[in-house]
């Protein structure tokens, strides 16, 4: 969430800023709500005042023998006046609350405007692989082998639910365990958290209230199932004063994600490219505003040690300001090539969101041991999501025989060099 009083001293440089993510955006009427809101604030002190004045004067009359009927009877006025102010000042800040929460983060200056058009490969990472035959996208190698199994996970949950069956489900939980323990041993605390997550919860980490659609909710228990680790792991001190030498705090967490992914198409619909269930490491920072930046670059190398691990070829890409989420002020993507398709998907997302989830949150820091508490910056980072990357070992790994080599990282815990 934006700060109004920010809004309120640099509104035309922050819309300006906004219009690059939505042209749509116009700040006016939070301008005026918030107006509305100080007038009204104004008004009630100056009716307390008033209330609190008439009420000393009646205590003085009634200790002197003299009537005070004609105050008394102001003072009932005077409570019914702040009692209606207090209901209208309740409005406009719910009012103001909801305007502000649908609003994004102000981008960071070094952030291109524009959609996915502007987005900028700041560099590529290996060679990309050449093939001397036909190559197959991992769907059809997961079915040639048995190893994907589709129609069978369609029966059980319906469509775009995946299932990996025997060398794959070795392949998936070796990736999991490699990711999160090659995290660990990075310096990130591993947390295995709730899969579920309340409402407030989700609000702090921005899916509640824009993205209610996208996400899976339980409406007996009134929870929410997890899309991604990091809106659970915002929450790790929500509501928490941080001293300055804790920061920053790194932790890196497993989990299952499920999303509705609703309006995808075309070849994002086969295999495992847009499903609704899929298994992701997650790297989260919690940071001071001085060094966040940095701690931006440190996690973007924790995510592409993973890939080099893997021995992928992939790039590196700086998001324009239309193409990043709502609490992002800046993410790099890490996107890997699938031979199946030709093209690049991404496989991590590493963003600064800055104050704008701690804003919710109540999340901040002591910069010093008696100074004043600000708010900590917060940063997320895929460590990695495993789907995208199992297509893409199937397919840049795929031999002229049929057979898949397993990454050396994972062989051991497969328990084999190829599929």
């Amino acid at each position: 969430m934006l700060d109004i009083r920010e809004i309120r001293e640099n509104r035309e440089a922050i819309e300006a800023r906004l219009q690059t993510r939505d042209r749509s955006i116009d700040l006016s009427d939070i301008v005026l709500l918030d107006e509305e809101r100080r007038r009204l604030i104004a008004e009630v002190e100056e009716m307390k005042a008033a209330r609190n004045c008439g009420s000393q004067e009646v205590g003085r009359r009634k200790r002197a023998g003299e009537d005070a009927d004609d105050l008394l009877a102001e003072l009932a006025c005077i409570a019914d006046r702040v009692s209606a102010l207090d209901e209208q000042l309740r409005t406009t800040q719910t009012q103001l609350e909801q305007r502000l929460a649908l609003l994004p983060n102000i981008p960071h200056e070094s952030v291109p405007s524009g959609g996915k058009e502007a987005n900028v490969v700041l560099r590529a990472v290996g060679e990309k692989p050449e093939f001397s035959f036909p190559v197959c996208h991992h769907l059809e190698i997961g079915e040639r082998k048995g190893i994907l199994d589709f129609p069978r996970a369609a029966t059980i949950a319906g469509a775009r639910f995946p299932m990996y069956v025997g060398a794959a489900a070795k392949l998936e939980m070796a990736l999991i365990q490699f990711m999160y323990f090659h995290h660990a041993a990075r310096g990130y605390t591993p947390i295995f958290p709730p899969f579920v997550a309340n409402a407030e919860s989700f609000y702090v980490s921005s899916q509640l209230p824009k993205f209610a659609d996208d996400v899976y909710h339980i409406e007996r228990d009134d929870l929410y199932l997890n899309p991604t680790a990091e809106s659970l792991l915002v929450n790790m001190h929500r509501n928490e004063v941080l001293a300055n030498d804790e920061l920053p705090r790194n932790y890196v967490a497993y989990t299952p994600c499920f999303r509705r992914e609703a309006g995808s198409y075309g070849e994002e619909e086969r295999g495992l490219i847009r499903v609704h269930q899929f298994n992701k490491v997650e790297m989260f920072k919690f940071a001071t505003p001085e060094s966040s930046y940095d701690e931006l670059e440190n996690l973007i190398r924790d995510a592409e040690s993973v890939l080099q691990a893997l021995e992928m070829h992939y790039r590196v890409v700086l998001l324009a300001s239309g193409d990043i989420a709502q609490q992002s002020c800046k993410t790099i993507d890490l996107e890997v090539f699938l031979p199946g398709q030709d093209r690049y998907y991404e496989v991590s997302s590493c963003t600064n969101c800055e104050a704008f989830q701690a804003r919710r949150g109540g999340i901040r820091y002591r910069p010093a041991p008696k100074a004043k508490p600000e708010y900590v910056h917060t940063l997320n980072g895929s460590g990695l999501a495993t789907s995208r990357l199992m297509a893409a070992i199937l397919e840049n790994n795929q031999m002229a025989d049929g057979r898949i080599k397993i990454p050396a990282v994972l062989q051991a815990m497969v328990g084999a060099e190829e599929l």
